[in-house]
């Protein structure tokens, strides 16, 4: 069987920079499956010798030392360009006549990734169904997606039903590059093969759960963007509603796509969804000092680049858990962690006046960068009487493995073309996601609570931030980050 895949929006950044430097790494280590071919959709006009040529500087650049121009050779050989308009329904036939004769009259598996505006995700996926490219007496048909699916509720449930009309569910992978890095896998690993952490992985031993997603940059040239979507949609939607599924899911039966997406779904079913008062007083939006001299960005806006919100999940597991979530921009580091903040002990038996506390245990999984796990106790410090230290044993991938960690687009292009659904987003799951985040978004709109309050960079956000979580009893656990670069 053939294999294809079709890149729709190929003279764009993501490919560039990501797609086809996962693709060649793929093919260099004998991952793809035989027989594939990656053909480039786009209005730029390129022969198929001037966009391998093209792909090859950029590979080279991103790639450094792991591009080998005799192995990029062999790979580019299987890579094709067609020049054509999204908007332009010929053009969807005329590729369609072009695979054909790459494909042979062999069945084969194609994969459509459209690399592209999310303004033109209705017209591709139309124009896909009109020219006969969804159908699959042939073989297998995939769509890829990427984020943001919608910018709002109605606008994913628009999107969905226009996918709907074309492709069945199980041919549609909506993509989120965070669920294809090795230390989310690994959180299910963690949760799931491992008897130590199920017993105390509830509301009984958890005082509270934190997930950071912090970016050391600025906006830059991503202004335009950015200032009509703004922290909660760019980070929250997705990035980090996909973290705390994994943290808070329960354990399906099978690791099998629909089974781990009916248990994701079911945490974000349990999210209690805020009204006015609640944003007002369980969120904290910011923008860092600056962002109005962004290119690209209004003079007066007002956009959040950092948001942090206290999340409820009303099941028997989490009931009475916080959940904090955070991102910004322009913030101290770049690192994305999540934080399970185990309770203090009960009696402190080490402290005469019974009145000193003792810091509780947290274990921190960090997803990047220098990918770990660590576990913080308490131990004794030697020749010192009864005294107390928090200790720390970690874990780290670039310790334990030899070899450079894969890029996240890797598994997932894999598994999008194997059919393994597993690590993608389903219809539901995006919906659920916009209704928990959509009443944020009106309220902040709407009512103004919380002010935005301006921050400086280089900084974790807005000193409100920190005194809202001291208010709870509760302080962020500020690192950059906890797990340095293993040597």
């Amino acid at each position: 069987m053939h294999y294809s895949i079709i890149i729709f929006g190929a003279s764009g950044d993501l490919t560039r920079r990501k797609l086809i430097p996962a693709l060649y790494r793929l093919h260099s280590q004998d991952r793809l499956p035989p027989d594939t071919n990656i053909v480039g959709f786009s209005r730029t006009e390129f022969t198929n010798e001037a966009w391998r040529d093209h792909l090859a500087k950029s590979a080279e650049e991103f790639l450094g030392p792991l591009f080998s121009q005799q192995s990029w050779d062999a790979f580019a050989s299987s890579v094709y360009y067609h020049p054509g308009d999204i908007g332009n329904l010929e053009d969807f036939r005329s590729i369609a006549e072009q695979l054909k004769k790459i494909e042979g009259e062999d069945s084969s598996t194609r994969v459509y990734y459209l690399a592209t505006a999310p303004r033109f995700f209705l017209p591709a996926v139309a124009h896909l169904g009109e020219a006969g490219l969804a159908d699959e007496t042939r073989g297998p048909r995939r769509l890829v997606l990427e984020k943001p699916i919608g910018r709002d509720l109605q606008s994913a449930e628009e999107l969905n039903r226009a996918v709907a009309a074309v492709f069945a569910e199980y041919q549609v992978f909506r993509i989120d590059h965070y669920l294809g890095k090795e230390t989310v896998q690994n959180l299910l690993v963690l949760r799931f093969a491992n008897t130590i952490f199920e017993p105390v992985w509830n509301r009984n031993y958890i005082d509270h759960v934190q997930i950071t997603v912090a970016e050391e940059v600025a906006v830059g040239h991503r202004g335009g963007y950015y200032d009509r979507a703004g922290v909660v949609r760019d980070m929250f939607q997705n990035h980090i509603m996909q973290l705390m599924m994994v943290i808070a899911m329960e354990a399906p039966v099978r690791f099998e796509a629909d089974l781990v997406r009916n248990e994701k779904v079911k945490v974000l079913e349990a999210v209690r969804v805020m009204d006015s008062k609640d944003v007002a007083e369980r969120t904290i939006r910011g923008q860092y000092d600056g962002y109005r001299s962004e290119p690209d960005v209004a003079a007066d806006s007002q956009t959040a680049t950092f948001a942090a919100m206290h999340l409820n999940i009303d099941n028997w597991r989490w009931q009475g858990v916080p959940f904090y979530l955070r991102s910004g921009k322009a913030m101290s580091c770049r690192t994305t962690q999540i934080v399970v903040q185990f309770r203090e002990p009960p009696h402190s038996m080490f402290h005469p006046d019974h009145t000193t506390s003792i810091d509780s245990n947290r274990l921190v999984v960090q997803i990047q960068p220098a990918e770990g796990i660590q576990l913080h106790f308490q131990t004794k410090v030697p020749d010192h009487d009864m005294k107390l230290r928090m200790t720390e044993l970690d874990f780290q991938f670039a310790r334990e493995f030899a070899g450079k960690m894969p890029e996240a687009y890797q598994p997932l292009l894999l598994d999008a073309l194997e059919g393994d659904a597993s690590l993608f987003a389903r219809n539901d799951e995006v919906e659920h996601s916009w209704k928990i985040i959509d009443p944020i978004l009106r309220a902040w709109e709407e009512t103004g609570e919380p002010p935005l309050y301006i921050y400086e960079p280089g900084v974790w956000g807005p000193p409100e931030s920190t005194e809202w979580m001291l208010k709870s009893g509760r302080e962020w656990f500020d690192s950059c980050p906890v797990l340095g670069e293993h040597k």
